[in-house]
């Protein structure tokens, strides 16, 4: 007789409504839980830059002010740079939208004969199994049909303005977040020690997974950056050896669009197509755009991120890749861009609390 594993229904049911109960608090919360993480994140990778300034007698204030000062000038200055590329895209979208319209048009159009013979023998068979129609039936149907609503220009430029002022909005209060924790410095890091309790060893431990949490987030943004930079640089030559217009937006956007994991260089790489069919017209050129784009995306992404990441975070790809598939379906694109780093925090939590080893043993190597 086989031996069977018990199973304590009452605990499984209260785990899976726990379980529920808590990613629709993290859907609900998402509007208040997306900026806090970046926040956190941005102050992590900016700390070593106030402390460096503080060693050497600089006051707190006046070192993160100096630091969030020079962050957004750099910011404001890249995009001077590249307004006027960027402008130049999205003036050119009208007249690419209807080459794009035209070329698909041509391409309905040249169609092998034997789809169009398809087509016309389907449409003959299907009007003549049809039943004949009542009088005045067509005519009624007609006036009871409403008309498709237009399309209505200002809606769109109005939702568009309020999903930038949104942004803006997101984005003031994350840099807002970021100079009040670095302001604050280990203020927190005392306060978490401290609530741990009055063991020593619960003290080392909650030290321990801070410092780690604090090396990991450094190194896993110190290496988005690098990459990142690499991977623009390369974009930009390349495109510029094509001749590819407007070869500068185009590798800040590939640059940017590489944060997001697996799916990024995707929308990047259909992008250049896109914009290389527009401008030269040639499959040849498509080819080549959408080629050099991917592999440039696979030489770093592949070769460099990974191989990073996986010093870093010593974690498997599956994991990572069903994570990012888990935080994207919560958060969307935010979660792409917040899922590694969550999922790092989550191994590091995970690996000195008893009770969560399994957890770092299915993240791990």
């Amino acid at each position: 007789m086989s031996e069977r594993i018990a199973v304590d229904a009452r605990g499984m049911a209260l785990v899976i409504l726990s379980t529920v109960a808590f990613l629709y608090a993290l859907q609900w919360s998402q509007k208040f839980l997306i900026p806090l993480v970046f926040g956190i994140l941005i102050s992590y990778t900016l700390n070593p830059l106030v402390q460096m300034q503080v060693r050497i007698r600089v006051p707190r204030a006046l070192a993160v002010t100096l630091v969030l000062l020079v962050l957004t000038a750099a910011g404001g200055a890249t995009a001077n740079t590249l307004i006027t590329e960027f402008r130049a895209i999205v003036t050119g979208l009208p007249t690419a939208a209807h080459k794009l319209s035209k070329t698909m048009s041509q391409a309905q159009e040249n169609k092998d004969s034997i789809f169009k013979q398809v087509q016309e023998a389907a449409a003959e068979l299907a009007k003549a199994t049809a039943p004949a129609p009542a009088a005045g039936t067509h005519a009624a149907r007609n006036q009871a049909s409403p008309e498709p609503p237009s399309f209505r220009f200002n809606d769109w430029v109005w939702a568009g303005s309020l999903s930038a002022a949104e942004f803006a909005g997101q984005t003031a209060m994350v840099l807002f977040l970021v100079f009040f924790m670095l302001l604050s410095g280990d203020t927190f890091k005392r306060k978490l020690v401290k609530l741990t309790g009055p063991r020593l060893t619960q003290k080392k431990i909650t030290v321990q997974i801070l410092d780690e949490i604090n090396s990991s987030i450094q190194s896993y943004m110190f290496m988005l950056l690098v990459t990142n930079v690499m991977l623009g640089l390369m974009t930009w030559l390349a495109l510029r050896w094509i001749g590819l217009e407007n070869a500068g937006a185009w590798a800040f956007a590939a640059a940017l669009l590489h944060l997001i994991p697996y799916f990024g260089p995707i929308l990047i790489m259909v992008a250049l197509g896109v914009s290389a069919l527009l401008q030269f017209g040639t499959v040849y050129s498509v080819l080549l755009t959408m080629g050099v784009s991917l592999a440039i995306a696979t030489l770093v992404g592949t070769f460099i991120t990974t191989m990073m990441t996986g010093r870093i975070a010593k974690m498997n790809p599956a994991a990572v890749f069903i994570g990012l598939l888990f935080w994207g379906w919560l958060w969307g694109v935010w979660g792409l861009l917040l899922g590694v780093p969550i999922i790092v925090v989550g191994k590091v939590i995970a690996q000195h609390i008893e009770g969560l080893q399994s957890i770092a043993e299915l993240l791990g190597e």
